[in-house]
């Protein structure tokens, strides 16, 4: 496996994507994948490309009418025995087995191909196009590569509607919900555990917290036809002191994930509201990340028109991505991409080989011009 692979993006979508797999890029260690990402797409001499850090960015400019935006990161999780690249037949069906391969470089191999294809003088798109591989996806958010480009590329990321090909199984996902996560902390007294009444025990003491989680009725929003359902659970739980110890302190953590009709602070508000009695006998509440999601704006006519082209209806997000930027730009945004998201992270992730063209075809059809 070559640090610096020369990719080929006349190449069919199967042998770009093993070429992708084959090129380890671990969050943080994108550099070398990035490199030749950036040398493919200034070989085609149609695109304006700039880096920013280990983002690469890449558009047209034929000064059409409407801008769509394809986005996918190009670090993985760590490599857990699952590289190089394997193609393997089970049951009848083709899988391409490897870190990355659905999260996400199908994904990314599907932009290299579009940009092959409508990156190169003389091409005529439907709309403007602007390419963003980007990097450190999969770690924190004050690392990513998107986040990064927003603050200091802004005007990159603008256009009438966003597309980031993340694993969707070829359906498409429209918005994504937001996600909050706040520790709330139970204060109790230390006490020897032989002598426990001279004590409040704080793991006691978080019982009626999680009773309140247990007995959440979560809501369903129903928003441009797609469903979104809400979710509030405890997450991690912290607590003891030693083995005859009467604790003082119990931390719970717990994880909302809301529909985007509701912003950040309505949805601090509504879990606070859960918990009032809580609070009002002693318990803090810290919220430590607050992330909201992101509208799905399907009536907008770009994103009717590739609901169209794809030929398959909406469905919501159910998790969080990074549409959520473009929603904050007031751009509508969807997700859309080969790959089961299921897999990823796994030791056993893989790709169907089949779902590779459609997902392809699908795009060429919404940004060819025969289709406008």
């Amino acid at each position: 496996m070559s640090d610096l692979p020369e990719l080929d993006l006349s190449a069919d979508v199967l042998t770009l994507t093993r070429a992708l797999v084959d090129a380890p890029s671990v969050s943080g260690d994108e550099k070398g994948l990035a490199d030749a990402v950036e040398t493919a797409l200034r070989g085609l001499g149609g695109l304006e490309v700039e880096r920013v850090g280990n983002s690469v960015l890449a558009r047209t400019n034929l000064d059409l009418p409407t801008r769509v935006v394809l986005a996918g990161h190009l670090d993985t999780v760590p490599i857990a025995d699952n590289l190089p690249s394997e193609l393997r037949e089970i049951d009848g069906v083709q899988r391409l087995y490897g870190c990355g391969t659905s999260d996400m470089k199908a994904g990314d191999a599907v932009m290299l191909r579009l940009a092959g294809r409508f990156g190169v003088p003389g091409a005529a798109p439907a709309h403007d196009l602007t390419f963003v591989f980007y990097d450190n996806e999969e770690v924190e958010s004050s690392l990513n590569g998107l986040g990064r480009v927003a603050r200091e590329r802004r005007g990159w990321l603008y256009g009438d509607l966003a597309v980031l090909l993340e694993p969707t199984d070829g359906e498409i996902e429209a918005g994504c919900q937001g996600t909050l996560r706040a520790w709330l902390e139970v204060p109790g007294r230390r006490a020897h555990s032989a002598r426990s009444w001279l004590g409040v025990n704080a793991i006691h003491g978080a019982a009626g917290i999680l009773a309140t989680l247990s007995a959440y009725a979560a809501r369903e929003v129903e928003i441009d036809g797609c469903t979104y359902r809400e979710g509030l659970n405890a997450v991690r739980i912290e607590g003891g002191v030693a083995g005859n110890v009467v604790p003082d302190s119990c931390r719970i953590m717990v994880n909302f994930r809301y529909a985007p009709d509701r912003d950040e602070d309505a949805a601090e508000a509504h879990v606070r509201e859960v918990f009032a009695d809580a609070l009002a006998r002693g318990v803090t509440f810290d919220v430590v990340d607050n992330a909201g999601g992101a509208l799905p704006g399907l009536s907008e006519p770009a994103a009717a028109a590739f609901i169209a082209a794809v030929g398959r209806p909406a469905r919501a997000k159910l998790g969080w991505t990074d549409v959520a930027r473009f929603a904050a730009f007031g751009i509508p945004a969807v997700n859309y991409g080969p790959g089961d998201p299921q897999l990823a992270h796994t030791r056993e992730e893989h790709v169907l080989v089949d779902g590779l063209q459609p997902a392809e075809d699908a795009l060429i059809a919404y940004l060819s011009r025969s289709s406008a």
